[in-house]
């Protein structure tokens, strides 16, 4: 058997807060108003973590953000509507996740659609 170098573990965020904390002042600001607009678009969605990165639930988890060295990576990939996800075509990845660099604007009207096109989508599979 190898020997193998045992890795300090790093505990997860228990909350919002405790992710944002470690992000550096510019990307803290982006993400609160991540947070903010998703509280505001889809009224009652409960902040949580899920994998490890701040997320909200409506009984379900349906939105998961975080910040990356070049991006904020948002999740799950949208299916619907056709038309927006057609407008998101710029920054979806091979899988669908959406990636918003930290060099550019954040689209936060656009997160906001998503958001609450999330929140519907993962309603009707509740």
């Amino acid at each position: 058997m190898k020997d193998r170098i045992q890795m300090p573990s790093v505990p997860a965020p228990k909350d919002h807060e405790s992710f944002f904390v470690t992000a550096t002042p510019e990307i803290r600001r982006r993400l609160e108003a991540i947070q903010a607009l998703v509280e505001q678009q889809v009224p009652g969605a409960e902040r949580c973590v899920s994998y490890g990165m701040p997320a909200f639930r409506l009984g379900k988890v349906f939105f998961y953000f975080a910040a990356f060295k070049r991006h904020i990576g948002v999740y799950p990939p949208l299916q619907e509507p056709a038309g927006l996800v057609e407008e998101l075509a710029i920054y979806r990845g091979p899988k669908g996740n959406l990636s918003f660099p930290h060099s550019a604007p954040l689209p936060l009207e656009l997160i906001g659609r998503v958001a609450e096109a999330l929140a519907n989508q993962y309603q009707r599979h509740v």
